[in-house]
């Protein structure tokens, strides 16, 4: 149906045969290597020349909601050190971990608020998660099992009471222009009509998000030098491997224009060169909540290097609850079109939406395929903490970031204290310990979805092609990397489908009659397929039947 990359294709991969409950090999064919989990003590190079990133799968932790390792209620760094082994033991072998390779960390800094989006002191930790030395054993126990960690940065705005504002107001105060201040109130108000500027001291701070949050100055080079110091500190002095740029698109205002202004955009490729100077492997993924068309300009030159992709995760949640995969294909091809090549963040929800089981209405099925969609998907996917086992939870925020649910035991095993808020409904059973070793269960999907991902580089750096399918519930695409070529199809229905075939006007693809061995979804060699001299087939029918919410995962290899 519609192209998207470009690439030649010569087949020499060994498929891998996994079905829907266990890792089985094929009979007739080697089990590819699996890419092996580095310690993170140099630069592995990415697949394919793409950066690290790329080999990717991050996971999302709200360090106040994950684990409590010393009773008081509130989770902390030495929890997040004890679970470090669900997230990736170290060794591809097992199985039983989860198999991400990436933690971003919402914010550490000291901070009034529980969810620490009002820093207080951008050089040290928040002490209810622990110290600086926690903070730097996580992390060192983080590189030796191969997960890289990136930290929320807040460059946009601090808290009203950090020390750098609380004397501003005073013309004198040599911090007085680290803030926006006016004599007189401004006329205009925020993007969605909220007031933005705060009486104090007879004067007006400017203010985006809360009045407890004033805006820094970054007309100010001082500023600018201030949180570059702030950059390379973490990078060299903590060694982290990035930053998670939050509410990146306001960061610099001109007067009524407060968003996506060209001096942001200025202000953002002086910042690359100063983390790209710290660290040249160091990430930096933005949080532009907005069209294509406008965060497109954030990584098409020298600013970031990824950006989420906002739109596509609520096509996928969209399409999942819909059963019908048109919004997500759609975005899909525009995505594809409009950024650099694989250089986005697709998610299915984060900290500031309401939990994709909850969207669901906490139908597992829905649930399965969307994480299908999600990780299967071009560019570098991040997961909530908690959607692998269903977290429900809908605003307000508080009720979207609860403590993960660990097991059946007293608080969900998150604590042996209440925990600073209430775990949510129907821990007892839908919790990590049930769902681990349970083939059926959404834990079990998650982790062979992303150990399958981590073994087959065109799901991780391949091409994307949209397949054409006669029915609106099949979510089907055509990954094609270098060395491999992989077959991905969705039904989104709560039916089963029959009665469907695929097709594809053209793609890189070399002419040729393939085999087809499936990595999830069917135990046999499925029918060969064989595309025409421009890349295209018609008519493809792998199975007579796609089950209900089923996922199938089909690699590719020609015939001698």
């Amino acid at each position: 149906m519609t192209q998207i990359g470009n690439r030649k294709v010569n087949m020499n991969k060994r498929p891998a045969l996994l079905t829907l409950v266990l890792l089985v090999v094929f009979t007739a064919c080697a089990k590819p290597a699996a890419v092996p989990v580095q310690p993170v003590t140099g630069t592995p190079p990415g697949t394919d020349g793409y950066p690290w990133w790329n080999d990717t799968v991050f996971y999302e932790i709200f360090v106040r909601s994950f684990y409590d390792s010393d009773g008081d209620g509130i989770g902390d760094f030495n929890g997040i050190t004890a679970k470090l082994d669900y997230l990736n033991d170290g060794d591809p072998e097992t199985t039983a971990d989860l198999g991400v390779t990436g933690i971003w960390l919402m914010p550490i800094n000291p901070s009034p608020s529980y969810h620490g989006y009002d820093v207080t002191d951008y050089y040290a930790v928040n002490p209810d998660y622990g110290t600086l030395d926690d903070f730097q054993n996580m992390l060192d126990e983080a590189h030796k099992r191969g997960i890289r960690v990136i930290i929320d940065m807040v460059l946009n705005h601090t808290s009203s009471q950090h020390p750098w504002f609380t004397g501003s107001w005073d013309p004198a105060s040599p911090y007085h222009d680290w803030y926006v201040w006016s004599d007189t109130r401004p006329a205009y108000t925020g993007p969605w009509g909220q007031n933005v500027w705060h009486p104090s001291h007879g004067q007006y701070y400017y203010a985006l998000f809360w009045n407890q949050m004033p805006d820094l100055n970054y007309a100010n080079p001082a500023v600018t030098a201030e949180m570059n110091n702030v950059i390379r500190f973490w990078l060299t002095d903590v060694g982290v491997d990035g930053f998670r740029l939050d509410a990146v698109k306001h960061l610099v205002e001109e007067g009524a224009n407060m968003q996506n202004t060209g001096s942001t955009h200025t202000w953002l490729q002086q910042f690359r060169t100063v983390y790209k100077g710290a660290n040249p492997d160091a990430l930096a993924v933005g949080e532009v909540w907005d069209d294509l068309n406008v965060i497109e300009g954030y990584v098409e030159g020298d600013e970031l290097d990824l950006v989420f992709q906002f739109s596509l995760a609520e096509a996928f949640v969209y399409s999942a609850n819909a059963g019908n995969a048109s919004a997500a294909l759609d975005e899909l091809k525009l995505t594809c079109k409009l950024l650099p090549p694989l250089q986005y963040a697709p998610f299915l929800t984060n900290h500031d939406m309401n939990r994709v089981m909850s969207q669901l209405d906490g139908d597992a099925g829905k649930a399965r395929v969307a994480a299908s969609m999600l990780l299967t998907a071009p560019g570098v996917p991040f997961i909530y903490y908690g959607e692998e086992i269903g977290l429900m939870g809908e605003k307000p925020d508080e009720d979207i970031r609860r403590p993960m649910q660990w097991s059946s035991e007293k608080y969900a095993g998150f604590s042996t204290a209440f925990p600073w808020r209430s775990v949510g409904p129907g821990w007892e059973t839908n919790n990590a310990a049930a769902g681990t070793g349970d083939p059926a269960s959404l834990l079990s999907h998650y982790q062979a979805l992303i150990r399958i991902r981590s073994q087959h580089a065109a799901l991780r750096v391949g091409d994307t092609y949209t397949l054409r399918a006669n029915d609106s519930a099949l979510y089907p695409i055509l990954r094609v990397s270098g060395g491999e070529i992989v077959l991905v199809i969705v039904n989104l229905s709560d039916a089963p489908v029959s009665g469907y075939s695929l097709s594809l006007k053209e793609s890189g693809v070399t002419p040729g009659t393939y085999r087809a061995f499936p990595i999830l979804g069917a135990a046999d060699e499925l029918p060969e397929l064989t595309f025409a001299g421009d890349g295209s087939f018609t008519g493809y029918v792998p199975l007579p039947e796609i089950p209900a919410y089923a996922t199938l995962i089909v690699q590719l290899q020609i015939k001698k």
